[in-house]
């Protein structure tokens, strides 16, 4: 039997193709192995969000060569996407591909394979407008499932590449979400988690449907417990969707909304489409909607020609947010965006003295979020087995709002939603008593 490993970076989306590309070796006769193992192919699903990102490609490019230099090594992804001829100039790769086409995968193998010639698959991106099918119906190693339902973003912000490495959004058609919905149902999932580059876009591209029709149809599905938004833009949240979020107990309290800067200055050089007061007014709403609610965050640091007030500025509306947790990045130059011809570029010290003031304070808002909880009985979809002590009889999973419980509990319970108490507030975890399991509770009373 055919082996085939595969190695991830980046994001929730590149996960989703990376299982995608999966089942299409499964269905061909392949067998998955570790990507530290010899294999018959290699696939390399890369990032370009930053430098580092581009960096650690190529670093597991030449890895999978080192590993098996008689292998097939194909590169996808967004790196692959903006740079195939610098990929391709890598001795060893075979075929690059980019971020549409991944459906032609096995009879790009197969052509290399007769051929023995390298292969660059990658098309121009911008000139696609229709959503690529790629299904999964179940997931490796994974309690949530994630479901793809839009690609590409138009936002263009100065210092973003990612609509040049994945092009202009197109939403995925309703029937097919739908329907993929259903069998992850099917395939015993409780959670699904909707991701896209620009999730909150979904529908804009489409007529008489929307993000809150989804939502809505999404509510309907039987057996389907909890329905995640995995990044959704401040000014995408619209009132029909915070009445869905409100109305449905499917929906969790939880929303991740990307605030980038917390200064008017810094966000209007961005290119961002809000103010922070617009941005603070939504927040509001949702948390009047929602009471609980967890809003989480992204923030970047010395942003071009962000001065010491201006961080300051954006210090304060962050701890007046109240997130309950902020994802704090440095700014990284990428080539070819308005952000990276900028002249006043901030001093590499100067952004990371920055980064770990912001990531101290998202740390202190963590836990007073948390503390709010302690006493609380919460429904938790167990995940694993504790990495800290795997054999202390210990789970790990999250609540409805987002919160990383580690309790007691059996194994059989992974997958499942289970009713646990917060005990003790943390930072990165807290911790639970176990209550009972639902799924039992509710075979008793059938």
């Amino acid at each position: 039997m055919p082996t085939v490993a595969f190695h991830t970076l980046g994001c929730k989306v590149n996960f989703y193709d990376t299982e995608a590309i999966w089942q299409l070796f499964k269905q061909e006769g392949y067998e998955q192995v570790d990507f530290e193992s010899t294999a018959d192919v290699y696939i390399v699903n890369t990032c370009t969000v930053t430098n580092t990102g581009d960096k650690k490609s190529r670093q597991m490019i030449r890895r999978a060569i080192r590993r098996n230099p008689d292998a097939i090594v194909a590169v996808t992804g967004c790196y692959a996407q903006t740079s195939p001829a610098e990929i391709m100039a890598i001795p060893g790769v075979d075929i690059v591909i980019g971020t549409q086409d991944r459906d032609k995968i096995i009879p790009l193998v197969k052509q290399f394979q007769r051929d023995r010639q390298p292969i660059n698959a990658v098309r121009n991106i911008m000139k696609t407008r229709t959503f690529e099918e790629l299904d999964v119906p179940d997931f490796a190693d994974r309690t949530r499932a994630f479901l793809k339902i839009q690609e590409g973003c138009n936002n263009f912000c100065t210092f973003c590449i990612i609509p040049w490495s994945r092009g202009l959004m197109r939403s995925r058609e309703p029937e097919s979400v739908l329907k993929q919905a259903r069998q992850l149902v099917d395939a015993g999932y409780k959670e699904i988690v909707l991701t896209g580059i620009h999730t909150g876009g979904y529908g804009e591209d489409m007529d008489n449907y929307s993000l809150a029709r989804l939502l809505q149809d999404l509510d309907q599905i039987d057996g389907l417990r909890r329905v995640r938004i995995s990044s959704i833009e401040a000014s995408q949240i619209t009132d029909e969707v915070i009445e869905v979020l409100n109305s449905s107990d499917k929906m969790c309290r939880h929303l991740h909304i990307p605030l980038q800067a917390g200064d008017d200055r810094v966000l209007a050089r961005m290119r961002r489409k809000y103010t922070t007061a617009e941005f603070g007014e939504k927040i509001e709403k949702i948390r009047h909607a929602l009471p609980g609610v967890a809003i989480t965050t992204d923030v970047i640091v010395g942003f071009p020609g962000e001065t010491e007030e201006m961080f300051r500025n954006g210090y304060r509306f962050m701890e007046q947010m109240q997130f309950s947790e902020m994802h704090v990045f440095p700014y990284s130059k990428r080539t070819g965006t308005p952000a990276a011809r900028m002249e006043d570029q901030v001093d590499e010290e100067v952004k990371n003295e920055r980064v770990h003031e912001l990531i101290d304070l998202s740390e202190n808002m963590q836990l007073a979020y948390a503390k709010q909880f302690v006493g609380e009985v919460l429904e938790v979809i167990p995940e694993r087995t504790y990495k800290g002590d795997p054999d202390s009889g210990l789970l790990m999973g999250y609540s409805d709002n987002y919160l990383q419980l580690v309790f007691k509990g059996s194994e059989n319970w992974i997958g499942d939603i289970v009713k646990v108490q917060l005990t003790e507030a943390g930072v990165n975890e807290c911790r639970g008593q176990i209550v009972r399991a639902l799924e039992q509770a509710q075979a008793v009373h059938a």
